[in-house]
């Protein structure tokens, strides 16, 4: 089974579990520390993908690292994962999970590029603008791009709405380029 596939199933398993227990936003909490954590530290990773060092070794780290920061459910999901040898798709399912979250809970995930930072007021539009169109609550993520000179990029799920300056000079050099032959 593919590492995706095993996350997949062992998220949905935990989504159950918490939803069992009555902890799914505190689990979707933790998931999202863990996977803040592990992108702001990859020697974590490292040592939880490492086959040579022990069970009780990653258990311990993982403790050391989260215990008391994190619920019981959560705590109990790493102990499982590293005791059935799967503490290397701890983060893949980790993120799976909160995909699966988010799903459920209809939040859609949208990204803006833009050139320059953009206010609060154009943040709360684009939000406005995607909720009115999605029926679902917008975790907006802003990004700055000077190359694009001006404009935006605007990516909600698999569409793109491509508005920057360089987009554009590079659609006009390809016509004028193809116009000249």
């Amino acid at each position: 089974m593919s590492e995706i596939t095993v996350a997949i199933r062992y998220a949905k398993s935990l989504i159950d579990l918490a939803v069992e227990q009555k902890a799914l936003e505190a689990v979707n909490a933790d998931m999202e520390f863990f996977v803040r954590t592990i992108k702001a530290n990859s020697e974590l990773n490292a040592v939880l993908v490492n086959p040579i060092i022990y069970h009780d070794k990653k258990i311990q780290i993982l403790d050391a690292i989260f215990g008391g920061k994190v619920s019981p459910v959560t705590i109990a999901f790493f102990k499982l994962m590293v005791n059935k040898n799967r503490a290397e798709v701890l983060y893949p399912a980790a993120q799976e999970f909160i995909n699966q979250y988010d799903v459920i809970n209809n939040i859609i995930k949208a990204t803006v590029v833009s050139a320059a930072e953009l206010s609060e007021a154009n943040k709360k539009t684009i939000v406005a603008e995607i909720e009115a169109s999605t029926k679902g609550t917008v975790k907006l993520t802003a990004k700055v791009a000077p190359a694009l000179i001006g404009g935006f990029i605007l990516t909600v799920g698999d569409r793109q709405v491509d508005t920057s300056i360089s987009s554009s000079l590079t659609k006009l050099k390809k016509e004028f380029s193809q116009a000249a032959v």
